[in-house]
């Protein structure tokens, strides 16, 4: 098949092409190395020069959104609409402006295509908006199959009537970049003590993932375990107050490949959340980085990680609440169990995806 991918760049506060980052971009390099013809085109919010780029085999070009946006989102729409006449699918990616263009093209051009909803856009600005609400409830009814990436995304998507050809694709990870590595060399690596107990997250540390919560708790707990350290890396909001305390150890935005080093460093590693419209819906890819690493995970107790811990209710905390989360985090710092089973990987996510577009096209 020729695929067609279209998404903005910038995402979780990520690029997609300079750090080759998370699902939008592995699900077309999967699709690539399984012989399909894969073409994106992404818009960048932040100021680039218009490119083309090869990552494995997918050929992206990269489109400029300007200072006042209108212009690029112009030169975006123009270009979809020159590349979706050589595409036999269209995959929208990263938010609902994508599956309101590629419904457009699709009815245009009469190919298929397939919104993925990688969280709950709704939570974003631009779907609250009047007008583009409504053309986004469209774009996911007319859509030919639409994946969520978590069980309560689907469940959400049926309250819209929408019922047949709605699949769930998971967040995967990379193994050959999270593994188990040496602990002693990865703290060195961060300059953190080697003989310290380390508890932390990477991630972004804002408000609406309850990061505040782990502050709390990480207090409680330094009064039985006063060794107890924590560490942290990632994006976060200047309403957010790290706790100033020499055993507390902020690293702020790390490089993508340095995430498996930073999490190998510590004992216990925590994904937070709160029950809002994003916990709700999402499925942390970190939390399969974390199992991919190995090492111990706490979790907030969000739809998606009670269904990926089901085997083990007691790793997980009720979210935004730091005394249930000081107590997870207390027990599990002595049990250390990482049972996790096998690891889903981004081949696996790929070829279900695959299969999705075969019955469609």
């Amino acid at each position: 098949m020729r695929i067609l991918i279209l998404t903005k760049r910038q995402y979780t506060n990520k690029d997609l092409l300079d750090d080759r980052f998370g699902r939008i971009r592995e699900i077309p390099l999967v699709l690539s190395r399984h012989g399909h013809d894969v073409r994106g085109l992404c818009l960048s919010y932040i100021t680039k020069e218009p490119e083309l780029r090869h990552d494995g085999s997918v050929l992206w070009e990269s489109i400029d959104a300007g200072t006042f946006k209108f212009i690029g989102l112009g030169n975006y729409i123009k270009r979809a609409y020159e590349l979706a006449k050589q595409a036999d699918i269209i995959i929208a990616f990263s938010d609902s402006f994508y599956g309101i263009i590629a419904y457009y093209l699709s009815k245009r051009n009469g190919i298929p295509f397939v919104f993925d909803l990688m969280d709950n856009f709704e939570y974003f600005f631009v779907a609250k908006l009047p007008f583009f609400k409504q053309l986004f409830h469209r774009a996911v009814l007319k859509a030919h199959a639409v994946i969520c990436v978590s069980h309560g995304l689907k469940q959400l998507v049926s309250n819209y009537n929408r019922h047949e050809t709605v699949f769930v694709v998971e967040n995967a990870v990379r193994t050959d970049l999270f593994k188990p590595l040496n602990r002693s060399v990865c703290r060195h690596m961060f300059g953190l003590p080697d003989k310290a107990t380390l508890v932390g997250t990477a991630g972004a540390l804002h408000p609406n993932r309850g990061i505040e919560s782990l502050f709390s708790a990480w207090q409680m707990l330094t009064r039985v375990h006063p060794k107890l350290h924590l560490v942290l890396a990632g994006p976060k909001t200047a309403d957010v107050k790290i706790p100033q305390d020499e055993r507390v150890h902020y690293h702020g935005v790390i490089p993508y490949e340095k995430v498996p080093f930073f999490l190998n460093a510590l004992d216990v590693a925590i994904v937070c959340n709160s029950l809002n419209a994003f916990g709700r819906f999402c499925f942390p890819q970190k939390a399969r980085e974390i199992m991919a690493c190995n090492l111990p995970i706490v979790a907030a107790a969000v739809p998606a990680l009670q269904g990926l811990l089901s085997d083990h209710p007691e790793w997980l905390y009720v979210p935004d609440d730091p005394r249930n989360l000081a107590s997870v985090l207390k027990n599990r710092l002595t049990d250390r169990r990482t049972n996790y089973g096998r690891i889903l990987t981004w081949e696996d996510a790929g070829k279900d995806i695959e299969n999705i577009l075969q019955k469609i096209a």
